[in-house]
């Protein structure tokens, strides 16, 4: 009898481990992969370049800051400095005055080769300029003007 039982048991085990699958089910993924972004940047906030003091009458200190440019637009006129990234800025305090002045380059400059050239005949080249009319601030306090 005890040989019977074993046979049974024997094939009931046999008959467990013969059930299990052959292959086992892979997880797969729920979402799609990302792939990398090409249009990275600019995000970037705007440099704010442009002239910062109006030709107004606007009342300015030495050192103020003018205008901004990244090229030159506008040239430094009478007690206006120029910074090495085209800043200008005032040398002296006095008020704010914009100029367009006629500009004829030197002869052989590359102004002259290069841009001279392409214009039509009798054209007028103009540049702007940023000057400071110095002249003292009015209301003043004697303190002030003691040191």
């Amino acid at each position: 009898m005890a040989a019977l039982l074993s046979l049974l048991f024997k094939s009931r085990t046999g008959l467990l481990l013969s059930q299990q699958p052959l292959a086992v089910p892979a997880r797969c993924a729920s979402k799609k992969a990302g792939g990398s972004s090409k249009n990275v940047g600019g995000k970037s906030p705007g440099r704010r370049y442009g002239f910062k003091k109006m030709d107004a009458g606007n009342f300015v200190h030495a050192g103020n800051i003018l205008a901004t440019q990244r090229l030159i637009r506008w040239h430094p006129g009478s007690n206006v400095g120029i910074g090495r990234n085209n800043t200008l800025y005032a040398l002296e305090d006095g008020v704010v005055r914009y100029t367009k002045e006629v500009y004829v380059p030197p002869p052989r400059s590359p102004e002259a080769t290069k841009v001279i050239c392409k214009l039509p005949k009798g054209s007028v080249l103009y540049k702007t300029f940023i000057n400071i009319i110095p002249n003292k601030q009015e209301g003043a306090f004697k303190l002030v003007d003691m040191l």
